[in-house]
Order: structure tokens, then sequence, then C-alpha cells
């Protein structure tokens, strides 16, 4: 979910009371204790919990409402938002975040943050299957939905695999996908996939609006083309709040 904004000023003594009611809410949300979706409690019980004037209460949760971190529902409460953006978990699903948004009911969009050439190092060149040292094109992007940040994305990509890629086809939020199935008759197949959790680089939580070290969701993935040969190692740090990964259903015996 977004974070708020730190005032840089000194605050007086209500500010100091005003920080502290939104501090109370943020620790009590990202407890164990509540998960998105959920209700918070009232304004008025989470005064007299945390010894705060209802008036003050209603401050912080409002900025907290705009920021949205929490969200009012009518009459029925405020509620920690729900997951936006459902990702597959499934190497036969296609892997396009363009597609899934749009699947989620949203509107895709993106800010290329760099395209450069690079070596492969050990490590990417064992999952891409090409020689150390081999040229790479690198890509990071930071995605959106309905204008909203929710995951950083670094593709690796084999240079020789995507003769005249630039960075001008992907300024104004293209899919690389669809680009590589266009001009260069790459069609994406499946991917060999891991989630793991990890806390977010200063760059990345400013990027997704979270606070420094958070713990986010990171996927990583060998896709491969329809040859089953790999064309991109890719890593995506995603918004814990935003973002959840689904698997399909398998039914046992």
């Amino acid at each position: 979910m977004p974070e708020r904004t730190r005032d840089t000023k000194q605050p007086d003594e209500d500010g100091f009371v005003y920080l502290k009611a939104e501090q109370f809410v943020l620790e009590m949300i990202e407890g164990p204790d509540y998960s998105p979706g959920d209700r918070i409690p009232s304004e008025r019980e989470l005064s007299e919990r945390f010894g705060i004037s209802r008036m003050t209460m209603r401050k912080a949760i409002d900025r907290l409402v705009r920021q949205r971190v929490l969200e009012r529902r009518g009459t029925s409460g405020t509620y920690i938002p729900a997951p936006i953006i459902e990702r597959p978990f499934d190497d036969a699903v296609s892997h396009s975040i363009s597609e899934i948004v749009e699947r989620s009911g949203g509107i895709p969009g993106g800010k290329l943050l760099f395209f450069e050439s690079a070596a492969a190092t050990e490590r990417v060149a064992e999952r891409l299957a090409i020689k150390p040292g081999a040229p790479l094109i690198v890509i990071r992007r930071l995605r959106t939905v309905n204008d909203l940040p929710f995951c950083v994305e670094t593709s690796h990509l084999p240079a020789d695999r995507v003769p005249g890629l630039a960075a001008d086809d992907l300024l104004g939020g293209q899919s690389l996908y669809g680009i590589l199935k266009e001009r260069i008759n790459i069609d994406i197949g499946t991917g060999e996939s891991t989630i793991a959790v990890a806390p977010a680089t200063a760059q990345e939580a400013t990027l997704l609006g979270l606070r420094p070290e958070t713990p986010t969701l990171i996927y990583r993935s060998v896709v491969l083309d329809r040859q089953s040969r790999p064309i991109e190692y890719l890593t995506s740090v995603n918004h814990p709040q935003l973002v959840v990964f689904k698997t399909a259903h398998v039914e046992r015996d």
C-alpha cells in the first residue's frame, strides 16, 4: 500500500500527537492480526485503545485514506485495501504484465527507468543458457495499474536474440513481449519461476511508495520462448499490499 510522506519540518506538540496516531495505525495494520481486505476498528475504538482524541485519530485516518493506505466504504467502515493485481504463479499462463493488469480490471502503464547494454554475469548466464560475459540488454521498468506503482521489473535479454531493440521502443509503456512477437517473431512460452520475500532497497521503496526495507514479494522467472529457449531472466519486486500471486487449482485424488 502506498506509504505516507513524513513532514520534514519540526512538528509542534499537536503535530507529535498527530504523527503518533498515524504510527499506531500503521503498526496495527502491518501486524499479524490484519490482512488486506480487513475492516479496522472504528475511530472511536482506536482513539480509546491508543489514548488519543477522536478528532486527532480522525485526521490521521483521513490522511491515510488520501494516501490509499486505507479506504472508506460508505457506512460500512474503513478497510485495508485488498490487492489490486493477481499475478498467476503458473508457468503455462502468460507472463505479460499488461495482460495481467487488464484481466484484473485495471489500466496498465509504466515508466522506463533504464535501458542499457551489459555483460552477463555467471549467475545470469547460467539462467539464460549463454556464456558468461555474453552481451545483454538490461531493462528496468516501473509498472503501474491505474497510475499506481505496484512493481519494479528488471529484464535481462541475450542481445543477439533481440537485434534492433532500443529504449525508444519502450518509452510509451509498450509491451516488451508484444514488440518481441511483432518485430522479431519471438513468441513467449512457459517459464520457471520462484517467489521470495526480501526488503525493498531505498530506490525500490521510493518508487513503490514504501518505507525503506519494507518486505516485498520478489518474483524471479526464466522465461522461455515457444521453442523452450531462454529469452528473458526477469526479476520483479512487487508491492506487498497491491499484489498477490495465485496458483492454478490442482485436483488431488
